[in-house]
């Protein structure tokens, strides 16, 4: 599915804190989101289909330095299956390269597999885990990293 990929806006906000509560056991709330919209070091995309605008997704990143943290990931279930995380996943991916981090880094349930699937798929891998991180269910999260220093070398 063809998507437009644009910053967040308070506008967003309902729709992304409905998505929240859709796609997590603990959602950020309208609040948490809405004080992203401040934070220099996040960056938060949403997606929208282009001819209605209908917010489909979102994914946010927070950048420390040069590390990138990916913070949530959430597209309506209606909606999955489609390419729409591919393509948010795609835009941190690039701006990582062109930002010059040394990594990007994210939680993950172990059993949400298709986002395992997704992130492997763009280079992500194991790095750790997180014991009992999760709540309803309980659950670990796998701490799934991409690094880019030094990867220009390896690529060449």
């Amino acid at each position: 599915m063809k998507i437009n990929v644009i910053p967040m806006t308070a506008d967003h906000l309902d729709e992304l804190a409905r998505l929240e509560k859709i796609c997590f056991s603990r959602p950020w709330s309208r609040q948490m989101l809405a004080e992203e919209l401040e934070n220099q070091c996040a960056a938060f995309l949403v997606a929208v289909e282009p001819l209605t605008e209908r917010v489909v997704g979102y994914a946010g990143v927070l950048v420390m330095a040069d590390e990138g943290y990916i913070t949530n990931v959430a597209v309506f279930p209606e909606m999955r299956r489609q390419g729409i995380a591919r393509q948010l996943l795609d835009v941190f991916v690039r701006f990582a390269k062109a930002n010059e981090l040394a990594f990007l880094t994210l939680e993950v349930r172990p059993s949400n597999t298709a986002a395992i699937a997704l992130y492997q798929g763009y280079g992500f891998t194991e790095r750790g885990r997180r014991k009992n991180y999760y709540d309803f269910p309980k659950e670990d999260a796998l701490i799934l990293t991409r690094d880019f220093k030094g990867q220009e070398e390896s690529e060449a």
